[in-house]
């Protein structure tokens, strides 16, 4: 088949080695030049784990998108529009357009080419942490998880694309009843909220850190005990969408087996692929301030939460520590840009549950 990838960061990098060992593969991408035909991927000891082959990066829209099988769009969810738009005059009913990972709302984005009768999909989760080594020609993945699951709008393609994305990346991939099982996924909409709302908590233009602290690895209760009250009220939403299958929304106090928060900061403090990494912030001549313009603030909070609170809303549901986390984003970064639902038409419950039904 032919696969193209949208975007060569480090997920597109991984999916791009793995779709190429069998499909003719492209990376969409505005700097075509670095990227090598063999990419490859290597483990934490830095051994090649997987070649790449005959992986062709473009910058032409036509090459990329026209007669494609399979796309996985790794933009994050504020540029799934502009995407989509670019992907319009190629949309036909062969066409399969992922999402990597499915939530964000991106969705709704490509409602008209649901109308050509494309495919959407989206991945619960990346298949693995990726980090890239060198643009274009390494990339990092460890911890490839077990298992994949897949969502897909019109629903009745969900099993047709969980064969496909099983066989492009060599996982296991189950499909799930409904794509609300991807909207409502509680990993980076509230995982990210809630640690960034506690760790700058009592920010305000003037204030300057002295050190930039470990994102993960520097977790406390504090973040643990937000959080395990936000993961409480997205399981709430999916109490109250009884017309759906919703199973595959799993608490995060499931997905991480911690019963308590002390217990959750120890976990997320011990997973490897964690390690090491720092949390959003910039450098200035007097210390180190948020970095508003980091996906982490970008993406999880007005495409992230926005959407849950949204849902919420749409169900006339009491999230206080959701919606109080989002009005900490919005006091602290005057933000006023955020994912809409009204956007494509969806003004209320029916509207919602009518898009979600297909």
């Amino acid at each position: 088949m032919k696969v193209t990838i949208i975007g060569g960061g480090n997920i597109g990098t991984q999916l791009a080695v793995h779709c190429s060992q069998e499909n003719e593969t492209y990376i969409y991408t505005s700097t075509p030049e670095v990227f090598v035909p063999n990419i490859q991927i290597v483990n934490e000891n830095n051994e090649i784990t997987l070649t790449g082959k005959n992986i062709i990066a473009t910058k032409d829209a036509k090459t990329a998108f026209a007669s494609a099988d399979y796309i996985f769009i790794t933009y994050p969810a504020f540029m799934l529009d502009t995407i989509a738009q670019e992907l319009s005059p190629y949309a036909n009913p062969k066409m399969h357009i992922g999402i990597v990972p499915g939530t964000g709302g991106g969705e709704c984005a490509f409602k008209d080419h649901l109308k050509h009768g494309a495919t959407i999909f989206g991945l619960q989760r990346v298949p693995s942490v990726a980090r890239l080594i060198e643009k274009g020609k390494k990339v990092r993945a460890v911890g490839y998880r077990n298992q994949l699951y897949v969502a897909a709008l019109p629903s009745s393609k969900a099993s047709e694309v969980a064969t496909a994305v099983a066989k492009f990346i060599s996982i296991p991939c189950k499909a799930m009843s409904n794509y609300l099982n991807l909207t409502l996924t509680p990993s980076n909409p509230i995982l990210h909220t809630t640690r960034l709302k506690t760790l700058f908590d009592g920010y305000h233009e003037g204030i300057f850190y002295n050190r930039v602290p470990l994102f993960y690895e520097e977790w406390d209760n504090k973040t643990s005990r937000l959080l395990f009250k936000c993961d409480e009220e997205v399981q709430n939403i999916c109490a109250a969408l009884k017309d759906f299958d919703l199973g595959y929304v799993k608490s995060l106090r499931e997905h991480y087996e911690s019963p308590t928060p002390e217990a959750l900061t120890a976990k997320i403090r011990s997973i490897e692929g964690f390690k090491g990494l720092t949390s959003p912030t910039r450098k200035t001549l007097q210390g180190f301030v948020p970095d508003f313009e980091s996906r982490y603030f970008t993406a999880d909070f007005p495409y992230g939460l926005s959407i849950l609170v949204q849902i919420g809303d749409f169900l006339g549901l009491d999230i206080p520590n959701m919606k109080g986390t989002m009005d900490w984003y919005r006091k602290v970064t005057n933000n006023k840009h955020e994912y809409s639902f009204a956007d494509y038409g969806i003004n209320n419950l029916q509207d919602f549950l009518t898009f979600y039904s297909a």
